[in-house]
């Protein structure tokens, strides 16, 4: 269970977010991120009951915005969809780069997805339909699933600049599915 945000509560998830992107989930303790925060485990324990608390709130915010992506998918198709579902998806990675590298290099770890809200489940799958423009052929099958795939390893890349790699994601996932932006 974990405590109403403070400042100690923010800071918290701040340090455990920077660990775990530089350590790894696994390499990360939670006296590691106590100590980066500059407080006791004890401390940090009040606010989070285990390291897996923290890591599920660290992507309350991700998951919140991809509901929103999802609503605003919702009835479109052909053309539309794609371009759409490439666009916002291409904002959202960047917008939460470290998450998205933590789930990256963290999947085995990443069970919280599993129990994230209702409305997501299947997510994955309407995303992948709609970056195929609703299309049930199996090379647009494959070629969505190329795009998305290519968008997610591309974005977790933390080197790589944020300002350019928008506009350079979005122009080759459309490429590989054989669209143009309007």
């Amino acid at each position: 269970m974990t405590r109403p945000s403070s400042g100690l509560h923010d800071r918290i998830l701040a340090s455990a977010l920077h660990l775990f992107v530089e350590r790894g989930y696994r390499g990360t303790s939670l006296q590691d991120i106590a100590t980066g925060v500059g407080c006791s485990k004890a401390s940090l324990l009040y606010h989070f009951s285990n390291k897996e608390a923290i890591l599920t709130e660290l992507m309350v915010p991700v998951m919140r915005e991809a509901e929103r992506l999802d609503a605003r998918l919702d009835g479109l198709d052909g053309a539309d969809a794609a371009v759409a579902a490439v666009t916002e998806f291409a904002g959202l990675a960047i917008r939460y780069r470290r998450e998205v590298k933590l789930l990256f290099d963290n999947l085995a770890e990443a069970t919280m997805l599993d129990t994230g809200p209702p409305k997501l489940e299947g997510f994955g799958e309407r995303l992948v339909d709609a970056f195929a423009g609703g299309s049930l052929a199996f090379e647009d099958q494959v070629a969505a699933r190329m795009a998305l795939g290519g968008m997610f390893l591309t974005t977790a890349d933390l080197s790589l600049d944020d300002e350019a790699l928008r506009d350079a994601l979005v122009a080759a996932a459309l490429r590989t599915l054989g669209r143009t932006p309007d």
